[in-house]
């Protein structure tokens, strides 16, 4: 091997969204000439093979997914169980710990890249490697939610309450960053509930004090005092990898989006897409349709079907698709998002200001609609639209958080 090549091992998070952001990482490290062993489950590893740019420098490894309890047989990734099953995908990528270190003992790469499996450092350690905590979740976010600075997570009696979470730690970077109650009491929530069998925050916590160094998937020039802030609070080099942005598709726009796109104007279509995971209940579902609807637009929306529906056709408001025939299309499964941001009929993007697809968005000319629903997205929504002006957050309910038609309606038509 060249002195100026690295060896990489990469170890997501079982989950579509962290897998395929570490592979897009890949590709790029791979394009300068860098080995990459990247270990992910075995039977979701057919599903990556055709993004995989670099196949003479990236080798997949398939890890076995072990049994757990209350899992269903045969699932191996988030994507394959309900939200609520989680966890139990995490304990499941937890045993798979003896496998890990026997394969990276074999391959001995010099790094290994990893997130939530906070027992990889000491493990790497024991082997000479070096390992880094790849954060899929934005400096900002880390920074809020994680710092040192809010109550130290090797003492019991202290426990995150929703007043710590409504304003930043006291040394955060100047910001417009703030939470509502509703807001931050979901984020304590999530923070204490148990996560592969101990508290979520305490698992991330643990992540990141281990590790070597900590990377972020974003650039100086979007979170520059973020990334600065995160470095003094853990006491970690902070590596910048930039947004990672994939490689433009070198497939054709399929014939039916084609068709649909292209019968209309320029800069007039909206577009909405929550990501992989992101699954509304029925009655939120059903608002967002009616406020696109009701701005008289056309729209393409690719939605999971909501909370306890099979697909989204038997979750359509009554007589919807008969009203939006002809300008307006829902679709439940996978759609080439790329592709479809830079048609030129584009003219907005509601999002749930997931990372991957806010990178996605800001090389196109597209406006930005923010709908964040869970944790990171809050903070991720805030970022851009407060602090660097680049698009616009959608106002919910302030007691409960729930979507009206006519508050979606009127943000799609301010731009």
């Amino acid at each position: 091997m060249d002195e100026k090549t690295l060896h990489i091992a990469m170890y997501p998070w079982f989950s579509m969204s962290h897998i395929n952001a570490f592979l897009q990482l890949s590709n790029k490290l791979a394009e300068r000439g860098h080995t990459i062993s990247f270990l992910l489950p075995a039977k979701t590893q057919a599903k990556f093979e055709p993004f995989n740019l670099q196949k003479h420098h990236i080798t997949f490894i398939g890890i076995t997914v072990p049994s757990v309890d209350g899992l269903p047989p045969g699932a191996e990734t988030t994507a394959d169980v309900p939200f609520t099953l989680h966890s139990l995908v995490m304990t499941a990528m937890d045993r798979t710990e003896p496998a890990i270190e026997a394969v990276v003992s074999e391959i001995k790469p010099h790094f290994i890249l990893y997130d939530f499996t906070h027992w990889l450092p000491p493990l790497a350690h024991k082997l000479g490697i070096k390992a880094i905590h790849y954060c899929f979740i934005s400096s900002a976010t880390i920074g809020y939610t994680l710092s040192p600075e809010r109550k130290p997570l090797d003492d019991e009696n202290h426990i995150l309450t929703e007043a710590d979470m409504l304003n930043p730690p006291p040394s955060f970077p100047p910001s417009q960053i703030k939470l509502f109650a509703r807001e931050a009491r979901r984020l304590v929530a999530g923070a204490a509930s148990k996560f592969g069998g101990i508290p979520f925050r305490q698992r991330q916590f643990l992540a990141l004090t281990k590790c070597d160094a900590i990377a972020f998937k974003t650039c100086r020039e979007i979170e520059g005092p973020y990334c600065d802030y995160v470095e003094s609070q853990f006491g970690k080099p902070v590596i910048l990898a930039g947004p990672v942005l994939p490689e433009p598709p070198r497939s054709a726009l399929e014939e039916k989006w084609d068709t649909f796109l292209c019968g209309f104007k320029a800069k007039t279509l909206i577009y909405c897409a929550f990501g992989s995971e992101c699954t509304l209940n029925k009655d939120q579902f059903q608002e967002l349709l009616l406020g696109f609807e009701l701005t008289g637009l056309p729209f393409l929306v690719a939605l999971k079907p909501p909370m306890g529906c099979d697909d989204v056709e038997s979750a359509l408001p009554e007589g919807f698709e008969e009203r939006v025939r002809g300008r307006g299309l829902v679709q439940g499964g996978w759609v080439q998002q790329q592709l479809i941001l830079n048609h030129p009929s584009i003219g907005c993007f509601v999002t749930h200001c997931g990372s991957s697809s806010l990178s996605e968005a800001m090389v196109t000319d597209c406006q930005l609609v923010l709908l964040p629903n869970v944790g990171d997205q809050i903070i991720n929504a805030r970022l851009m639209a407060r602090d660097l002006k680049v698009g616009v957050e959608i106002e919910r309910n302030e007691e409960d958080g729930l979507l009206t038609r006519e508050g979606i309606a009127e943000y799609v038509a301010l731009l």
